[in-house]
């Protein structure tokens, strides 16, 4: 079994659970822990973390998430590979068009705040039916549409919706009143466009749409967004650098 420290603040605001997932991804980056070594068992870690065998679990299945760890029946948890570091930071559509000067121009379709639906309640770590921001825009580029987006933030973050967001992007309102965000999970796939979405767009009845969904936390490890977004396989696509550990 492969040696694992890890350095525990207990009064720190930083839920347990992502100080030790924060840490094992270190040690992965770092290359103290390699493709192929072994952890020991989730009740082994406990013990040895004084943690609760649920917070021990709920930290490896973060990072089995992020793909630096697997399960193997038999064998029991392994390092998979290095972490990958990509040459971009977190960005929103808006950010990216705007240093591309594709001339981001947005429509606000919805701005309210609402009761969150039980997936939504989920994505952020809410009781159903907490208040929370939904926000559903139209993104331009160069004159096109491109995307349709939605939004669901904590109501804390109301403060963002009082923005100007059809001329501003939502990463860089949430920034400007003070929001760390620091790492997000993203989830790419396609599907049919329903019918609104091909109006919308204006593109043929049934085309095909690429979407996204992406949940943000903060440097405190809390969900400060969940978003759903639709884009138009005619005009953009997705690009991801991979580099070899």
């Amino acid at each position: 079994m492969a040696p694992l420290v890890v350095d525990l603040d207990r009064s720190s605001p930083v839920p347990l659970y992502f100080q030790v997932a924060q840490q094992i991804e270190q040690a992965i980056a770092s290359g103290a822990l390699v493709p192929g070594d072994r952890l020991d068992n989730e009740i082994s870690l406990a013990d040895q973390f004084g943690l609760s065998r649920p917070t021990m679990r709920r930290a490896i299945q973060q990072l089995v998430a992020k793909g630096l760890l697997v399960r193997k029946r038999g064998v029991g948890t392994q390092v998979v590979h290095g972490q990958v570091t990509r040459p971009v930071e977190l960005t929103s559509l808006f950010d990216d068009l705007n240093r591309s000067h594709q001339e981001p121009r947005t429509t606000v379709l919805a701005n309210e705040l609402v009761p969150a639906p039980a997936e939504v309640a989920v994505k952020l770590d809410v009781a159903p039916g907490t208040t929370v921001l939904h926000l559903r825009r139209l993104r331009f580029a160069g004159g096109e549409p491109l995307a349709i987006m939605a939004n669901w933030l904590p109501e804390e973050l109301a403060e963002v919706g009082h923005a100007d967001l059809s001329v501003r992007g939502m990463y860089q309102v949430m920034r400007a009143r003070g929001v760390h965000m620091r790492v997000a999970r993203q989830k790419i796939g396609a599907r049919t466009a329903t019918a609104e979405e091909s109006r919308l767009l204006t593109e043929a009845r049934h085309s095909p749409v690429l979407t996204m969904e992406r949940i943000t936390h903060d440097d405190s490890g809390k969900a400060v967004e969940w978003g759903r977004h639709a884009y138009r396989a005619s005009l953009y696509s997705f690009e991801v650098t991979l580099v070899d550990p």
